[in-house]
């Protein structure tokens, strides 16, 4: 087959322009999770993977993911591996619409000082930023307000999965 065909009136819808970036971090520590606990004036408290957007800096995906993780953590990490993609609908600076694709890696934390945070998140916070451990278990991720909903739904799901990315004989 050369190409694809649609029913008689209809065409493909149009490629959503990806105006962001991020790179998160599923960052294991034994058989604990490391998140971000935020809380906002007026806003329930949530939790996120440390990561951040893709800067024009950054030469590579997983390079952003490492600078954003030292500024949110201090942190070092090793053993990265790609492991999840979300898409969301996002309105970038000056208006422009497209998509936002987070790039999600489980890897393991190496090391952490969080007397080393810098960066927006630390220098001009907007709210609070406490770094938690939740266990990397089913019942540790219904426990937090993991968001995006995307996230939580794809662990939840995949917990045994996430783990064997790590496995001696993956490659």
């Amino acid at each position: 087959m050369t190409g694809t065909s649609f029913p008689e009136g209809t065409t493909p819808a149009p490629a959503r322009p990806v105006v962001k970036r991020t790179a998160r971090a599923i960052l294991l520590d034994g058989d604990d999770l490391i998140l971000i606990k935020r809380t906002k004036p007026g806003v329930d408290p949530y939790w996120i993977t440390p990561g951040g957007g893709v800067e024009p800096t950054d030469a590579t995906v997983v390079e952003a993911l490492h600078r954003e993780v030292d500024e949110e953590l201090g942190a070092k990490i090793t053993d990265v591996v790609p492991c999840f993609v979300d898409t969301v609908e996002h309105i970038a600076g000056g208006g422009v619409t497209g998509v936002k694709v987070q790039h999600f890696f489980v890897c393991r934390l190496e090391s952490m000082d969080p007397s080393l945070r810098h960066g927006p998140e630390v220098d001009e916070p907007c709210g609070e930023y406490e770094i938690v451990r939740v266990p990397f278990s089913r019942v540790g991720i219904a426990a937090v307000h993991l968001v995006p909903l995307s996230l939580r739904h794809y662990l939840d799901g995949n917990i045994e999965g996430v783990r064997a990315m790590h496995a001696h004989d993956l490659g």
